[in-house]
């Protein structure tokens, strides 16, 4: 047998995670925790029968897309406008504090300021996958709930893409013009505009003279997601942004719904590669000598992260409830932190210790906050509800 093809990995991937998801629900563990300890196990610093984590990591990112479509979809547009609006001064408050916290772990350690600066930026992000894939979206309260914690998302992504703009411009040594620092400000409007009129003059009447025959709606809007996520990257803003407003044009129409149903077992496909792949490309030997400051920091900010947005979230107007909620929901980093960290290496703007730290503090983060987040509130693990429940 040819282990080095990728049909026996999706075979590895998906077995392990069929196992190690029985055993994570009966230990009342989110699943996202077992796909990354699957993708530990069978990677290249565990048992290597999986040694090309980053091919599996390429095929995966479609998961990320389809999430944000799908999130897109169960938002209407004037809501969305009024929750970003209401979130844009809650997302910079706590993105400077969550960047000192790093930034200070990140001296003390030795680090050296840019560095430090970086570990600082790549800190203030949370998980979009962690954050939503979390979220029921079965109860009114978690509509809500969803609604604000996307809007925090989606301004932490823009300003994601900033500091990777900043990042390849170091690199190049002599900086960035400010046309391109400024190029996402002003391609989210445009990207927005091109959405709603391919939406309104070309894809929703194809998809009303057509709606009989769901094979070719199902065609039609994974083409719009894609297409518009492409459309995105090529304006110089995220996959994942792309994704998000192809939703939320078409969140109005009468096939959302459908939409919606159709797609959650593709999304889900993709994502159990994400978290699979993430667990592989881990290289354990080097971040032992990172394990002090990226615990350190991760504790730091388990702590701090719920209960800054929690305190500006009930400063806007949220219930007590929700704020706290939502807190906990936000409380780790993201996978833009982990490109960040991989994209300064690569460019030789941080060392490997500054970048592992970035890695291992991600992880530890998306495997506790997960966890707390299982534990304390809803989630759609119902097996998992059921059992806390008893």
């Amino acid at each position: 047998m040819d282990t080095h093809s990728i049909g026996f990995t999706i075979f590895l991937v998906f077995t392990g995670a069929a196992l190690f998801a029985t055993l994570a629900l009966f230990a009342r563990q989110s699943l996202l925790v077992a796909y990354i300890l699957l993708g530990i196990l069978l990677g290249p610093w565990g048992l290597r029968l999986v040694d090309d984590p980053d091919l599996v990591r390429d095929i995966s990112e479609f998961g990320i897309v389809f999430l944000l479509f799908l999130l897109g979809l169960n938002l209407q547009p004037q809501d969305l406008l009024h929750m970003v609006r209401k979130t844009t001064l809650v997302t910079l408050v706590s993105s400077l504090v969550f960047a000192v916290v790093g930034f200070g772990v990140a001296i003390v350690f030795g680090l050296g300021w840019l560095e430090a600066l970086l570990v600082g930026g790549a800190v203030t992000f949370s998980s979009t996958i962690i954050g939503l894939k979390l979220l029921p979206t079965t109860i009114l309260h978690h509509q809500r709930t969803g609604e604000v914690i996307i809007s925090i998302l989606l301004l932490q992504d823009l300003l994601a893409i900033l500091l990777l703009l900043l990042v390849q411009g170091s690199s190049l040594g002599n900086g960035l013009p400010a046309f391109d620092l400024l190029r996402p400000l002003v391609a989210l409007p445009v990207l927005v505009l091109l959405a709603w009129l391919l939406d309104r003059y070309v894809l929703l009447p194809l998809i009303r003279r057509f709606d009989r025959i769901q094979e070719y709606v199902f065609l039609m809007t994974i083409g719009w997601c894609l297409g518009m996520a492409e459309l995105a990257e090529w304006l110089g803003l995220s996959t994942e942004i792309g994704a998000f407003i192809a939703g939320v044009t078409l969140a109005s129409s009468p096939v959302a719904l459908f939409i919606s149903e159709s797609l959650k077992p593709l999304r889900d496909f993709f994502l159990i590669l994400f978290f699979f792949s993430l667990g592989a490309g881990f290289d354990l030997g080097v971040m032992r000598g990172v394990l002090a400051p990226a615990l350190l920091l991760s504790v730091l900010l388990m702590v701090i992260k719920p209960l800054v947005f929690r305190v500006l979230l009930y400063r806007t107007g949220e219930s007590l409830r929700r704020s706290h909620e939502i807190g906990y929901r936000l409380g780790q980093m993201s996978e833009f932190s982990l490109l960040l960290a991989v994209l300064a290496l690569d460019r030789q703007v941080i060392s490997v210790q500054a970048s592992y730290l970035i890695q291992l503090a991600t992880l530890i983060t998306f495997l506790v906050s997960s966890y707390l987040v299982v534990l304390r509130f809803h989630t759609p693990i119902a097996v998992s509800d059921r059992l806390r429940r008893d």
